[in-house]
Formats: C-alpha cells, structure tokens, sequence
C-alpha cells in the first residue's frame, strides 16, 4: 500500500511541475531535424551483370531477399496485358515442381516466395531461408508455362476487365494515363478484354525472354546472413545465368494541354464522378526542386489537414476526401490532384480544384503549413528507418537515379532548408492551372450542363479513352410520347390482354458470385405478392419475401422486417409488369429523348413512382422492348446507384419474358456487377397465399 501511495505522490508532483513550466497556449517549438545513421549495404557485382545488396540486421533470426529487373516503361502495343499475364505464370510451376509441388514445399518450410514480370522476393527463418531462396530463384530461371494454367489466368483477367467495366473508379484508373500520356505512349496504354483475348501462350514465352534477365538485375538481402553467405547463395542461384541485354527505352517527351481541357467520360450508374486535374511533369530525383515540390504536394493534397480536403471534404461536403501526389524518376511523371465527388457538385469541385492550385501558385504558404509538413516527413521518415529493407531500398534507389551517395543520409537537411519561397517557386513551376487536364469520369447528364456554364469547354471520350460523340437523337429513330413507348413495349411482349392471364410466375435462375455458383429462385403471386430466394449448395444466403401488406428480409440466418422505402417499394411493385398499371396508379412518365444502351438507340423515360420515388427506364426503338432501368437509393447517408439490363426475351407461353438480367450497383466504395441467367419460367404456378408469409 505504501508503494502504491509513493507513486502516486510521485506522479502527482511530476504533474504539478508540468502545469508550472509548460505555457499550452503557444505551441512548442519544433525540435531540431533527427540525425539519420545507417550503414551502407554491402555490395557485389556479379559476372552477368546483377547488382547484389547486402544489408545486415541480426536482431531477428529472419532474412529476406528481392530480385528486381530495371527494364524501364515496357510498350506492349497489340500485346496489352501480357507482361502481366507472363509475371503470374511465374507462380504456376517450374520444369522440376508442378504448381501444387513448388508451393507445399514453400509451406514446408513456412516461408513466402514469389514472382512476377519484373523479379521475385523470398523471406523465411535463418535456418530455411537457403532452401527459400532457391525456390525463388527456380521459379524465376525455370518456369514451366503450363497451356492449362495459362488459360485459367487468360479467363480470369477477362473476367476481372467485365467485372469493372461499369466502375467509374476503375475506368478512371485506365483513361487518365491514357488521355495525358496517349495510348501509344507504354504510361499510357491499357489492356482490354479483346487484347487479352488475343494473347497467346508463346506471346508469354516470348515476353519472358525479352524481359526476365539478370541484365539490369538488382539482388537485395536484408536480414541474418553476413555478406559472404548472402554472395554464395546469390552466385550459386544466379551466377550461371545468362539472358538478353536490357537497355533503358528513350521515350519521346509528350506535351501537356496548350489550354485547360476538360474530357469527360460517361458511366451512366455512376454514384460518384472520378475527378482527376492532371499535368505530365519532369523531376529527376537529383534536381533540386524534388524537396520543395514533397512538401508542396503535402500542403496542397497529402493528407487530411491539406488544402485540397480541408475545402472539398472539410468545407463544401462534395466527397469523402481529395489528395494530390506528384511523381518523380528518371521519365516523365504526373502531378496530380484527384477526388470522388456527388454527381450534382462535380462542376463545383472542378472550380475549387482549380483554386487550390491557383491559390497555392500565386501566395506564399504560411510559416506554419510549411513548418507542420516539415514535421510530417521528420517524422515519418525516422520512423520508416526502423524497417531495414527500406535502408537496402535506399541503395538500389542510389544506384538507379545515379544519386549522390549521401542523398538519404541528408534527406531531412535538405526537406528543413525548404522556404516559402522555394514552395511558391516549384508550384509555379510544376503545377499547371492555364494549360492543366481535367478528366471526369461519371454520370454526365448530372454536371455536363454545370461546367459548359461555368465556362469549360467538353469533350467527350468513352472508356477506353477514344473520343465519342454525343447521342442526343437518332436518325432512325421517330418521336414517341412516353405514352406510345409505353403502348409499344406492352404490345412488343405479348399484348395486354396474354399479360393479364398470367395470375402467377416462377422464374428459376443461377448466378455467379466471386467464384461461388448460386440458385436464385422468383415468385410472383396477384395482386403483388412476391419472394426471392438465394441459395448455395442447397442453403439459403438470401431470401425476401412480401404477402402484398409486410413482408421481411433475411440474410445469413438474420431476419429483419421491411420498413420504410422498401416496404413502399414493394408495396407499388405490381410483380409481372408494372408498366401496364402507369396510367392508373399515379405514376408520372415523361419522355428524355434518346440514349443509347450498348449499341442499341433507345427511348429514356423518367419514371416518378406515386410515392415519389425516381427512376429511368430505357426501351428498344427497334423491338419496344425494355432494355435497362436505373435508380438511386439510399441506406442511412449513403447513396447507391442500382441498375439492371434485360436480354435474351424469350416467349413463354404469349408473353416474351428476358431470360438474362445483369444487375450492377454502384457505391462510394466501387461497383459490383452480376447476371442473373434464367433457366426455367413457370406460369400459373399454384401458389397460394402462405407460400409468401
């Protein structure tokens, strides 16, 4: 007890001397910059021309080692994509081991390995860690390419490029680079569905040759071995090999906008619109604007207290948080400022983008913004030396961009020299606001108008960066009223009177779900009764149901009644087709011209529900068929954008029903798409009115 007393006395004493000698209302004096100490890695350079890294560190019986291929930009051209694909066929077996045999013995040894186009890594205990190796570099000298695991990576790549195409995020992610560098440029070019479809397995063999090499090579250890042993293994693993000589591409400089341009990309489900201010730029690492322009691009847009997010986020609520980031290398690099912002304020958010940099080219930065980024990277970058592999990192990053040999050892000297001046200098310099590109992916019905009145000029791309052409009417197409597209679309299926003998309808259908095959079963019942159930290996995932009055939704065994605008939405949901009851029911339908869906000239119908809840739906000028419907919902505060296309109309019966139905929603957090393939339809089914309870 005595004990507990004294220590407590003790820290009672230690607070009142704090609260006598610590004055909280000036904040304190930013101590002096930490001193950076790390030894230089030992290095060796091996007869075919790799460059080996030794950085010990014995705290932990751990070592761990790299290789990687400085070959520089790659053009792929028709070829998009196989670098990639080569890179995980590294993975999938050697000439000695199948896939399932190379990746047990890794297990066996609890260690991880791994390749890829431009090198591999390894990392295990001491006493494994030569065995690890080893298997690293077998996968890397001896890989096997089998046809079958060729084709499995082939398929999966197009499956991931069809899983995104309706992301805005993911389309952003592509024709940014496109648009700045060109598509010609290898910043610049994507892979798609039709150059990964044309990929064969000797383009991957032929890749390999042209790129894996030990010339250029870089080999790094970090960890417990003593250089001696780092360069034995390096030598018996490596020293042998031999492959084609690699050379640096010289790529031509490509120019940025003679005038500030907008270009704008059209994803019609899109929630959010990508927002991307974007100049190509030219900083080696050794010119000494690269300290002033780290901390520029932290004041602008590096974090939460920056510029940028303290207006869009802080102050307008147009996103969840806007950044900057400027590159730097041997080759030209972007600078960039970028954020995912509401559909109806992205004209807005354009306008205080191009503030921010204006603002951050014209005045000064304040003593303490410039100060408060100068503390961010002391700190940060102390801290970063505490992980020995980036030390090693420091010396092929040396190596590379032919720095001084003390360039990390007076990092934060250099970051601490960095004026207001120097700040203003360098953002006039590398940040564009005359002559910058502006690219916005997103729904363009909601902010097109909004910026031509602001004063930009538009111009249209799709999402593989080629320029499009607005489709505000076709020539084929006559004018219709809402009310004949409506007529049209009844006829086109069947006709009022077929419709109305259907009393109820079972649609039995699978989908795919990250891999997953799933049952999904449909019930309909009149007046408006309805079901639908999820299942997987004969469990129910999913299942809601509504008796034309409540109803309820259940998902993993949780159950939760419906409430709110699901309630109201199922309740005005007439289950076979809603479009026969518009003219009675209070729905409001107006006509919005003309769109196109896919390739398919389509009439855009505004549908306002009697509840008042929104949607648009679009018809075949062609057939009259329905060919996709859209809407907007939202969960607490987020929105969600849902849409769903309808293909493949077969006759069941008189009436043509769509056997095929892809449905994609789209959150803050990316888009998710499936398709519900329907395999049999049964109408008149006996349900009755249990069945939905």
């Amino acid at each position: 007890m005595k004990k507990i007393f004294i220590i407590a006395a003790v820290s009672l004493l230690a607070q009142g001397i704090s609260a006598q000698t610590i004055d909280r209302s000036h904040k304190p004096k930013p101590g002096p910059a930490p001193v950076i100490t790390f030894g230089d890695p030992v290095i060796y350079k091996l007869a075919n021309g790799i460059t080996v890294l030794v950085v010990e560190n014995h705290k932990l019986p751990k070592v761990s080692a790299s290789y990687s291929i400085d070959a520089g930009p790659i053009t792929e051209g028709t070829k998009a994509g196989v670098v990639g694909l080569m890179g995980s066929m590294l993975n999938e077996g050697t000439t000695t081991k199948t896939k399932a045999q190379f990746d047990e013995a890794v297990d066996q040894l609890g260690a991880d390995v791994g390749a890829n186009a431009s090198g591999g890594s390894a990392s295990a205990l001491t006493r494994y860690f030569p065995q690890a190796f080893a298997l690293m570099a077998e996968s890397i000298r001896k890989p096997a390419f089998p046809a079958a695991s060729f084709e499995k990576l082939k398929s999966q790549n197009i499956t991931n490029l069809k899983s995104s195409e309706k992301s805005a995020k993911a389309i952003s992610g592509r024709v940014v680079n496109a648009l700045v560098y060109g598509k010609n440029h290898p910043n610049g070019e994507f892979e798609t569905e039709v150059s990964i479809a044309g990929l064969t397995l000797a383009d991957v063999k032929a890749a390999y040759g042209k790129y894996v090499t030990p010339s250029r090579g870089y080999l790094t250890f970090v960890g417990d071995i003593k250089p001696e042993a780092a360069k034995a293994l390096a030598e018996k693993a490596f020293g042998d090999w031999k492959g084609t000589n690699l050379s640096l591409p010289v790529l031509a400089k490509v120019s940025n906008p003679a005038k500030t341009e907008v270009d704008v990309i059209n994803v019609s489900n899109a929630v959010q619109s990508e927002i991307t201010v974007v100049n190509l730029i030219d900083l080696p690492m050794s010119n000494p604007d690269y300290f002033p322009l780290l901390l520029a691009n932290q004041i602008l847009g590096g974090g939460s207290e920056s510029r940028l997010f303290m207006n869009l986020r802080e102050k307008h609520a147009f996103t969840y948080g806007a950044y900057s980031s400027t590159g730097a290398g041997r080759f030209q690099s972007k600078f960039s400022a970028n954020a995912a912002v509401r559909n109806e304020k992205v004209d807005s958010a354009v306008v205080e983008f191009l503030n921010e940099i204006k603002n951050i080219r014209t005045d000064k930065v304040s003593a303490d913004e410039l100060q408060n980024a100068k503390n961010l990277f002391n700190g940060s970058f102390a801290l970063g030396l505490e992980n020995p592999a980036r030390t090693a990192g420091f010396a092929s990053n040396i190596l590379i961009n032919n720095l001084p040999k003390d360039f990390y050892r007076t990092y934060l000297q250099k970051v601490n020299a960095v004026t207001t001046d120097d700040i203003l200098r360098v953002a006039k310099k590398y940040y564009n606001y005359d002559n910058t590109l502006i690219v916005i992916v997103g729904k363009t019905d909601a902010f097109e108008a909004g910026l031509k009145k602001a004063g930009f000029t538009v111009n249209q791309f799709d999402s593989f960066a080629a320029p499009a052409k607005a489709v505000a009417a076709t020539s084929t197409a006559t004018t219709k009223s809402a009310k004949e597209v409506i007529a049209s679309y009844i006829t086109a299926i069947g006709g009022e009177a077929a419709i109305k003998k259907i009393t109820s309808l079972q649609q039995n259908g699978e989908m795919d779900m990250q891999g997953q095959k799933l049952t999904v079963t449909i019930k309909n019942m009149a007046p408006n009764a309805s079901s639908m159930e999820i299942s997987m290996a004969g469990q129910t995932a999913m299942k809601q149901v509504f008796n034309g009055t409540t109803g309820y939704a259940m998902q993993m065994g949780q159950k939760a009644e419906l409430t709110g605008d699901d309630l109201t939405e199922k309740k005005e949901d007439k289950g076979f087709v809603n479009q026969l009851f518009y003219a009675t029911d209070g729905t409001k339908v107006e006509s919005a011209g003309t769109a196109k869906v896919g390739t398919a000239d389509a009439y855009k119908l505004l549908i306002t529900s009697p509840s008042g809840k929104k949607k648009t739906e679009y018809y075949d000028v062609k057939s009259g068929l329905l060919l996709k419907d859209e809407k907007t919902v939202t969960k607490g505060t987020v929105e969600i954008s849902q849409s769903t296309e309808y293909a493949d109309y077969k006759k069941v019966g008189d009436v043509l029903f769509p056997h095929t139905l892809t449905q994609s929603v789209q959150t803050p957090q990316g888009a998710q798409e499936f398709a519900i393939v329907i395999k049999e339809i049964k109408i008149n089914p006996p349900f009755k009115a249990e069945d939905f309870n």
